[in-house]
């Protein structure tokens, strides 16, 4: 099962991409974990994309494919996986056919998570994080049950993502329906697109990611 969550920041895509690892056991394709193990392990590839990065430039999107073919190879993508920050632009997407046309594979599902704009707005201006193993929080919707103390692991320190506020929020709409939004009709197209409410509780929103799924 090869998939993608698509969806604008703060629709819930790695919590879902978590419940999903969880049930059906395949991982989730991080980008930028892909690029940080390149570069730490001194990859033909890692080497060039540190290059760039030194340099301050951005990565291109012939060495992220590079990068995310290599790791479609290991042993435990062979029943799936979930692609995460990638592809985000059109041209990454014909990008990503060509490549797992090349090896004989293809994307099963592309899940849309449809979120209203001041919902994410609010989601995001809201969030924090355990210090210490990154669970994550909310003002509002999801507190600590004891207050200032982490669910998880104990622990009292508690951090914000510096662009996790409502001005940078929505810039980073902005970008995302420039440049990622178009992908929504070009799965379409393909027939492989599913759209799910991510308003709703997050178990339903998995129920209907499975539907969609297996539908």
């Amino acid at each position: 099962m090869r998939l993608i969550l698509l969806g604008a920041p703060g629709a819930g895509k790695g919590t879902q991409a978590q419940r999903l690892i969880e049930k059906h056991g395949i991982p989730q394709l991080s980008t930028g974990d892909m690029l940080r193990a390149a570069v730490a392990q001194g990859t033909d590839v890692g080497k060039r994309a540190k290059a760039v990065m030194d340099a301050g430039a951005l990565v291109s999107d012939e060495i992220v494919n590079q990068i995310v073919s290599e790791r479609i190879d290991q042993p435990d993508c062979e029943n799936g996986f979930i692609l995460d920050g990638y592809p985000r632009t059109l041209n990454q997407a014909d990008s990503v056919e060509a490549m797992l046309a090349a090896k004989g594979l293809h994307l099963d599902r592309v899940i849309e998570m449809r979120v209203d704009d001041d919902v994410l707005v609010r989601r995001v201006a809201g969030r924090f994080s355990c210090a210490h193993c990154g669970t994550v929080y909310h003002d509002e919707d999801k507190r600590p049950k004891t207050e200032g103390v982490c669910d998880s692991c104990g622990s009292t320190e508690f951090k914000r993502r510096p662009d996790d506020n409502a001005d940078t929020m929505r810039t980073r709409l902005r970008n995302y329906y420039k440049d990622t939004s178009p992908l929504v009709g070009y799965y379409h197209c393909k027939g492989t697109l599913r759209t799910v409410d991510g308003m709703k509780p997050i178990d339903e929103v998995a129920q209907s990611i499975e539907a969609a799924i297996k539908g």
